[in-house]
């Protein structure tokens, strides 16, 4: 049976890792028809993107230098200007990290790159509001190019840029000594957000109106930017989904960040296990070191850290305090966030049951207190084990601290919060589940991009759910407001629940409930 924390963790990862898969890039089920050629002038050169029926995208452009040789754990750098026409009509490699979301894996480091969906009629005359797009996979995995994003951009008429951002140990390693340290790949969010600033005028956007997005680790990112006070002045809005601000490493399943001294110690183990640690010259050692190594020896867990120059504080720290970004906010989460996981780890051979419930528990909570009042406040009966599991996930390390966020960010500046309830949401797997999932962790994300470049198969109920969303996340991005005339009013103070056929405004006593007992736990 399940003893350690470690071994769920670990097939909650594994989990992860086949949700990603099931939205990789795949060849078109027709062939696409021809497009024509459109070119734009950055600051650094030209780049030519493709025209589409409708919108124009931009893949593959470079926002850094890429991080390789001595630039690798450095801050990101402004690339080079370069002659002639730079051809950005397909996506440039995603960053180094193993297989999942992305075929076979990817080792190649020159990944500083974005890509750009912009609607036809958008120009330095008529500039759209701008949406940037951070990419979740638990800062291991995940690509900018896997989030297709021509809806959003043709119906609710914004330009979407989404964004590649070092992962894993190339992203998050700490050294001492090392500037940058632990932030790597947060850096590199905001250097595109430089580009974005200085460059998106010319694609369409207008850069005085800039919204950060992000789901699951983009999501945490979001808080992490909210708070770091260097990314001041590069976004005007924010969009959490499913990433709270207020994470926890004793709460694995949700985003976090860690103290600086322990991703040093984390640091010196890798260095260790790769033959840098006893290295004369540590960094010089690492630098050499290829990346199939570097990502076989990097741990299964990757947050920033924090007590850093680009992330003084703790976000939920900072957050609690008040000390962050002024910026409306738009945040949630989804009902049944916890049940991918619990359905891994059920498939994977540890059925819950009344009599393994307490163990799975203690393997998270090894507090005997802590445990028993949790299997008291979720009891598990003969048959409903696995959603009962879930609900424990979801609740503890998303449902209660998005509420939690929720409170602490509208103290200070405009919020809206939803969840997104659609008890049908199209399968992320072809697997067959051991118990109905609902809507688990990322499952809203096809209602806004098309995956992998593959539209869902939606009911045409969930088509309007998704237009919905859509368009509420647009006028957001656009006002700061995402109510208009064509969707049921979203009141703030309250929780828009998103379900097909059922936009409703609700409070449930059942979550306050269950909140109040986690707060209660601690």
């Amino acid at each position: 049976m399940m003893s350690t924390h470690r071994l769920l963790t670990t097939l909650g990862c594994a989990l992860t890792v086949a949700l990603a898969a099931a939205w990789s890039t795949a060849p078109p089920t027709e062939p696409a028809r021809p497009a024509a050629a459109t070119t734009v002038r950055t600051h650094e050169g030209l780049v030519r993107g493709t025209a589409h029926g409708g919108y124009r995208t931009f893949e593959g452009i470079a926002y850094a230098e890429p991080p390789v040789g001595r630039l690798r754990w450095a801050p990101p750098r402004r690339p080079a200007p370069w002659s002639g026409v730079r051809d950005a009509t397909r996506p440039a490699s995603a960053c180094p990290q193993p297989p999942g979301e992305v075929p076979g894996g990817s080792t190649d480091e020159d990944c500083l790159h974005l890509n750009v969906t912009t609607p036809d009629g958008a120009g330095p005359a008529h500039p759209r509001p701008v949406i940037v797009w951070l990419h979740g996979g638990g800062y291991t995995s995940g690509a900018g190019s896997s989030y297709d994003a021509h809806r959003m951009a043709t119906r609710g008429d914004a330009v979407v840029v989404t964004v590649n951002y070092r992962l894993g140990t190339l992203g998050f390693l700490a050294h001492r000594g090392l500037p940058g340290s632990g932030t790597f790949g947060l850096a590199d969010q905001q250097a595109a957000l430089h580009w974005v600033r200085t460059e998106i005028g010319a694609f369409g956007g207008d850069p005085r109106n800039v919204t950060l997005a992000g789901e699951s680790a983009g999501g945490y990112s979001v808080c992490a930017q909210l708070a770091s006070p260097v990314a001041s002045g590069l976004f005007d809005r924010a969009i959490i989904e499913s990433g709270p601000c207020t994470g926890r490493p004793d709460r694995p399943f949700a985003p976090s960040s860690i103290p600086l001294s322990r991703a040093r110690a984390a640091g010196a183990d890798l260095a260790a296990k790769v033959g840098c640690g006893s290295a004369r010259d540590v960094m010089a050692c690492l630098r050499r070191v290829d990346v199939p190594r570097l990502l076989a020896a990097q741990g299964t867990d990757q947050q920033p850290a924090y007590a850093t120059p680009l992330l003084p504080g703790d976000p939920a720290a900072a957050i609690a305090a008040g000390r962050f970004r002024r910026v409306p906010v738009l945040i949630g989460n989804n009902h049944d966030e916890g049940n991918g996981w619990a359905a891994g780890i059920v498939r994977a051979g540890h059925p819950v049951t009344p009599g393994t419930w307490p163990d799975v528990v203690a393997s998270f909570f090894p507090s005997p207190g802590q445990a028993k009042a949790i299997v008291r406040e979720y009891p598990v009966h003969r048959t409903d084990g696995g959603p009962v599991f879930g609900a424990v996930i979801g609740d503890s390390n998303f449902a209660c601290p998005t509420v939690h966020t929720d409170g602490l960010l509208a103290a200070h500046v405009p919020v809206w919060r939803y969840e997104f309830a659609d008890e049908h949401a199209p399968p992320l797997t072809s697997d067959t589940p051991p118990f109905p999932l609902g809507a688990p962790h990322a499952s809203e994300l096809p209602y806004l991009f098309d995956l992998g470049g593959r539209p869902r198969d939606l009911t045409a109920a969930q088509h309007r759910l998704a237009d919905s969303m859509i368009d509420y996340w647009t006028r957001f991005a656009r006002t700061a407001d995402p109510n208009g005339p064509t969707s049921p009013h979203w009141p703030r103070q309250t929780v828009l629940s998103l379900a097909p056929e059922h936009i409703v405004p609700t409070r449930t006593a059942q979550l306050r409930h269950h909140c109040t007992f986690w707060n209660t736990l601690g």
